[in-house]
């Protein structure tokens, strides 16, 4: 096994806490779980559709900045706070983001409680 990797990426939203954007090794990619920011102290967007949105764009900017994106990814988890309210409307969005016949594999889980009073936080694996 080679070294990890720890990247920092300049445009991805910076972190709330200590943890790297994405931690690299073998030419796995591990992707730190993302929320609805884009600055510390903005304000999150309303609703789970936008939040989805913000949180795949997130994602979506921290694997360019390794030159790789949402086609490489093959797992996800994502946590959701309000799991009966928001699960159908998460979907909608959320697979829009895969071409299609190429979802990664997921697991969805509902949560107390999330960084920021956010409503939902993704992360990824992704094989280059």
């Amino acid at each position: 096994m080679t070294e990890p990797i720890f990247h920092m990426l300049a445009g991805a939203p910076p972190p709330v806490a200590p943890y790297s954007h994405l931690v690299e090794v073998d030419g796995w990619l591990f992707v730190t779980g993302q929320i609805a920011s884009e600055a510390e102290g903005d304000p999150l967007p309303d609703g789970i559709e936008a939040q989805t949105r913000k949180v795949m764009e997130n994602l979506r900017r921290v694997l360019e900045g390794v030159g790789a994106g949402l086609g490489n990814v093959v797992a996800v988890r994502a946590f959701l706070t309000d799991f009966e309210r928001d699960y159908a409307l998460f979907n909608r969005v959320y697979e829009g983001y895969f071409a299609p016949g190429r979802l990664p594999a997921r697991t969805t889980v509902g949560v107390t409680a999330l960084a920021r009073g956010g409503i939902l936080e993704i992360d990824m694996i992704a094989r280059r």
